[in-house]
């Protein structure tokens, strides 16, 4: 029996790209932070790429808080769709358009977000990476940290809890 020939890595990289693309551009939100993604196999790295418009305080001058807390949220929520829907996207059961049009496809609700600030964000590039504690059929929870120079010296870090995507029933 012949077995069948594995995808060359090229089509397996932009299948992968394309949907993460797909994620991220869902988001309005998103593109307004300018965080992007940076994907290692099926690991993401949140990057929310510095801008003046991004600064709380002047004087300091440091990161806003609401903003960090939304890069840290946006992290956990979209590692926890990727990792939700990774097998399906690998599979070539799920296509890179069909995540911003098939209403069968949700993303996860947050029922809370806790935020520590360790220091303040200073004036650059900052770097996030969510962790999957716990991912049910109906709960997960999340664990994120974020940092600028230093991976070892976290300026924020959180913990969220979420509510899974439910499969849309059948309409007939």
């Amino acid at each position: 029996m012949a077995r069948t020939r594995p995808e060359p890595m090229q089509v397996v990289k932009q299948r992968r790209d394309g949907a993460l693309r797909a994620l991220i551009d869902g988001v309005p939100y998103i593109r307004f932070l300018n965080i992007s993604f940076d994907r290692r196999g099926n690991e993401l790295t949140g990057v929310l790429n510095f801008d003046e418009k991004l600064i709380g305080n002047p004087f300091l001058p440091a990161i806003h808080g609401g903003v960090t807390a939304a890069f840290l949220e946006v992290t956990a929520v979209i590692t926890l769709s990727w990792e939700h829907m990774f097998s399906e996207i690998e599979s070539g059961e799920i296509d890179a358009e069909a995540i911003v049009t098939d209403e069968n496809i949700r993303f996860p609700k947050t029922i809370d977000f806790t935020v520590d600030y360790l220091r303040s964000g200073l004036p650059r590039d900052a770097y996030a990476r969510a962790f999957v504690n716990r991912a049910g059929r109906r709960y997960a929870s999340v664990r994120v940290e974020a940092w600028q120079d230093n991976h070892a010296k976290l300026f924020a870090q959180a913990t969220g809890h979420f509510l899974m995507p439910q499969p849309a029933r059948d309409k007939g």
